[in-house]
This record gives structure tokens, sequence and C-alpha cells, in this order.
């Protein structure tokens, strides 16, 4: 496994410090403590030099080689919690989303917002398309919103459950898919078409993944794999295969919405999981708990290759660094 995952990824607990672990030996080689609120999102910006946390209120900008715990850059500007952070391909800018019911775009060099998106409704998550031309979001009151950034306006609301809050949503890679989870442990697929320049939805299907909420879905780099995290206490491996086939053709039947198919149910945890991240190949996935461990599963073999000990509150989020590059 050694030539396939950098052997450094990031975490942290549920109250105000994150650690640095060295995947495959388990050595947690370094500790920053966030003091002013807790973390709930983690994400490493595109050129891997930076790592942003989402806490309450604020993101905070940090080095990632550097030893130096705090942080270059604070941005400031949410009234309630940020549920969500994701950079642009080329790091110039970033999108969050928070309680406070905003989606929010930020300068990276500046810190200073560029573009404020209203949903009405406390935002869970939030993600950028690949044409970087799109950010998807989602929130409590149960809708999904596409933003179109050159139009500067709301291109598609999307309520797949009547009065259920949507916590997750996550795009391919490719552009072609966009999934969402909700609170009644459903998952909604839809396929992206891009005409003239728009991203049309089309749903192709949607499927009961967990009995209970689902706090994380996420699509894997080579878009063959969904992973689902829930409330009761499982991560889920869904299989992404031939969606073409159930993309509706015009002057036909829309076809049956047949559910993904179960690959793996990932069991050990004892409480919630609240968040995961795949390597660069697709073949691991790391999860974060409430239960205070995180494990790194080989996704083949169904096995835990790396538990991290030592969290003395439920670890939340994961962000996983690394690379496909022979060591």
């Amino acid at each position: 496994m050694s030539h396939r995952i950098r052997p450094l990824w990031i975490m942290l607990t549920k109250w105000c410090l994150f650690l640095f672990w060295e995947a495959l030996s388990g050595i947690c080689s370094r500790t920053i403590q966030h003091s002013e609120s807790q973390v709930n999102r983690l994400c490493i910006s595109p050129d891997k030099r930076f790592l942003a946390a989402a806490g309450h209120h604020t993101v905070r900008l940090y080095d990632i080689k550097s030893t130096n715990p705090n942080p270059l850059l604070t941005f400031e500007g949410h009234t309630g919690n940020i549920t969500g952070v994701a950079f642009h391909c080329e790091g110039k800018w970033m999108v969050t989303s928070s309680e406070d019911g905003t989606v929010k775009i930020w300068e990276t060099r500046s810190g200073t917002v560029q573009r404020s998106y209203i949903h009405g409704s406390p935002v869970n998550d939030v993600v950028i398309h690949p044409n970087q031309g799109e950010i998807i979001s989602c929130d409590r009151g149960g809708s999904v919103r596409i933003w179109d950034l050159a139009e500067n306006n709301c291109s598609h609301q999307l309520i797949p459950e009547e009065d259920v809050s949507v916590s997750s949503v996550t795009v391919a890679s490719d552009g072609s898919t966009l999934c969402a989870g909700n609170n009644s442990g459903m998952v909604f697929v839809w396929h992206l078409i891009q005409y003239r320049e728009k991203t049309q939805l089309v749903p192709i299907t949607h499927f009961q993944a967990h009995g209970q909420y689902i706090t994380r879905v996420l699509l894997s780099p080579d878009v063959k794999k969904l992973a689902t995290c829930s409330a009761d206490h499982t991560a889920k491996i869904w299989e992404v295969k031939d969606l073409d086939r159930l993309v509706p053709v015009q002057g036909q039947d829309a076809p049956q919405p047949l559910p993904f198919r179960l690959e793996s149910t990932l069991t050990g945890h004892q409480r919630w999981v609240w968040d995961c991240a795949f390597s660069a190949d697709s073949a691991y996935l790391v999860t974060a708990c409430s239960d205070h461990y995180a494990r790194l599963w080989e996704l083949h073999s169904e096995t835990i290759i790396r538990q991290y000990n030592g969290h003395h509150r439920g670890a939340v989020c994961v962000a996983l660094n690394d690379y496909s590059e022979a060591r």
C-alpha cells in the first residue's frame, strides 16, 4: 500500500483540536489547537499547500508543511456555523456554506467576500462543479440549489423530498453526476448534461441507503463508487455503474429507477459516522466517528488497515492528503 497512499492524512476532534496522522504507521506527527470553536469541515487546497478549517463563524487557513500553529489567514463574515468549504481548482477562490442561510465566495489571497447567495434556510453543504462555473448547495429546508456564477443567480432548485433536510451533496469529478443524501436516509441521483454552456439535470434514481440520517455522501475520484456515512454507525459503499442506461430517452418511458448496488457495509464504529475521504486511487477510505476513532479501510477486502486512537472527543471531519506516485 505504501506506493498508493501518501503517509500523511489529517483529521480533527470535535472540540477545538486537529491532528496530523501518518496513515501507514499510525503516528500522530502534529497537533494544532483551534481554540475559539469546534471545527466542522476540513478541505485541502488543490496544490496541497493549505488546509482550510471551517468552524463557528470563521474559516482559518493553515500552511500544511509549516510547523507554525497559527493560521495564515482568517475568513470572517458568516454569522453561524460554517458547514461546508471547497476550493476553486486553481485555489483562486473558496466557497463556504453556513447555518446562517448563506453561501459565500471568498478571494483566497485577501480573505474578502466576493459574493453571497441567500438560501433562506440553514445551508448544510456546498461543492464546486468541475466546470468551475457553478456551485451546488443543499439546505435544512430540503432543497438543492445550483448557482450559476456567470449569471450570478440560482439556475436550479430541486426538492428531492418535501420538508426533509438535505444533509450532503457530491458531484462527480467528470461532471456527469450529482448525488444528495437526506435526513430520512435517502440518496437521490441526477445526471448532469451540459447544453449550450448550461447545466441540465435529469433525475435517474433514488433509493433508501440507510435507515437513519445520512451525514455525508461522497463520489470516489474515479466515479465508480459512492460512499455514504450515517447515524446508524456505518459507512456504505455503493457501485456507480451504467448510469447512461437510466437516463430517459425522449419519446420512451422512463427507465425504472433502480438503486445502486451495495458493494459493502463498513461496520465497527460505535457511534455516528460523520465524514469520509477517498484516497486518490479510490482504493481506500478514511472514516471519522463520534466514538473517538478514525479508521482507514481497504475497500477491496473491506478490512481496516489502521485505526487511529488517542482522541478524547468524537472525530467529526477528515481530509486525506495523498498522491499516487511511487515513494
